[in-house]
């Protein structure tokens, strides 16, 4: 393992191996300009990595833990490598020895298998009081995410949110970040593309979806693909959206124009802010991320106002459509709730994504470990004391 450039690194994320490898927006070094408060590191595996030849590559971002030298490491939604492949030390050893190298006491990693798999249609029918995703047992268990978590757990990670072993409870019983300890979310909502024709993903779609396409179409709602001009529009819709819907992203205009410009220029396209117009006024904006043959639905944002005119449903037929139009094998509509209770108010985020008739996957979550020595150890437990702090 060796540190790459940026130039090694896009072209291996460009290549067929790569591609294969399904690398996210969050493994790609643009990332670590929008994530400008942790220090980046690029590295790569493979027979000789200073040439180019590669196997695997990783983005990873260091934090400073306040008042010492040493880093927090976090490879989100990575490393970018074979996790099928059966010598997982030949990769995995010389990765910590190099972030211990470069000062980090903790490690965390998203490894990229699926868990499990629901279809819209099982859950549809698995809805009610007190529902809960992970009590339907109607689902397709993927092999390589059960033998990439056996492997990870013999290896000492812990999966955030999960009890560590050994704990007596406090502060350093679990990981402390975001749901259920991930930073990103554990279960994400898919629209299958590959194979499939713009017909058949209009009969996947149930009939309030349908309807709703309709409707905005014959209301006139026009859907364009705006520019970086556009994202003060856009932020301002968030910013109802969140009051509106009670959360909180905690994002400001410069971090989304800094994401903008980033995923920009490292490649024309990558990311796209598409608007819905209806009689000169933007009621809905949503943006766009592409990598290789993936796309990811990324934040909506919609005004309070005309929501009869059905302004989101237009934009999401449109990107699906889009995606589809540039080869993508999956419309990834990122993070959903566990709840299946219609009484739930998070539960309205998974109905509305339901009705694309895709499925909900379980990522195997994000895993954590401290690297060896008493003094990580112990700096590992008060870095988890000042996240549950915070």
């Amino acid at each position: 393992m060796e540190p790459v450039t940026e130039a090694q690194y896009r072209a291996f994320l460009a290549s067929r191996a790569g591609d294969a490898l399904g690398a996210g927006f969050l493994q790609c070094p643009s990332w670590a300009r929008v994530k400008e408060q942790w220090r980046p590191l690029l590295f790569g595996w493979g027979p000789n990595p200073a040439a180019g030849l590669l196997h695997g590559v990783a983005l990873a971002l260091l934090r400073q833990f306040p008042g010492t030298r040493k880093y927090f490491a976090y490879l989100p939604e990575g490393p970018v490598v074979d996790w099928a492949a059966p010598d997982v030390d030949a990769w995995l050893d010389p990765l910590l020895d190099h972030l211990r190298a470069a000062g980090a006491f903790a490690v965390r990693i998203g490894p990229s298998p699926a868990h499990r798999r629901w279809t819209a249609r099982t859950l549809k029918t698995r809805t009610g009081p007190g529902a809960h995703l992970t009590d339907v047992l109607d689902c397709a268990v993927d092999p390589l995410g059960t033998v990439v978590a056996e492997r990870l757990r013999a290896r000492g990670w812990h999966r955030c949110g999960d009890p560590v072993r050994g704990a007596k409870g406090g502060p350093g019983a679990a990981a402390v970040a975001g749901g259920d300890g991930d930073a990103q979310p554990r279960y994400v909502f898919q629209v299958p593309l590959a194979g499939r024709t713009p017909d058949e993903l209009w009969s996947g779609l149930n009939q309030e979806w349908r309807r709703n396409i309709r409707r905005a179409q014959k209301s006139g709602v026009e859907v364009v693909v705006g520019s970086a001009a556009e994202l003060p529009e856009f932020y301002r819709l968030l910013g109802l959206t969140e009051r509106r819907d009670g959360f909180r992203l905690g994002r400001s205009l410069d971090y989304y124009e800094r994401q903008y410009a980033a995923l920009n220029a490292e490649e024309p396209g990558r990311m796209r802010l598409y608007l819905a117009r209806h009689a000169g006024e933007v009621l809905a904006a949503h943006t766009m991320v592409t990598v290789g043959r993936r796309v990811w639905y990324q934040t909506g944002a919609s005004a309070d106002h005309r929501r009869d005119v059905r302004p989101s449903n237009a934009l999401q037929w449109r990107m699906i459509l889009d995606a589809h139009a540039l080869g993508a094998d999956v419309y990834d509509m990122r993070g959903v709730p566990a709840t299946l209770d219609p009484a739930d108010r998070p539960f309205g985020l998974m109905r509305w994504k339901l009705g694309t008739g895709g499925e909900v996957v379980e990522t195997l979550g994000e895993w954590e470990r401290p690297l060896p020595g008493t003094t990580n150890h112990a700096l590992y437990r008060a870095f988890q004391a000042y996240l549950a702090r915070r």
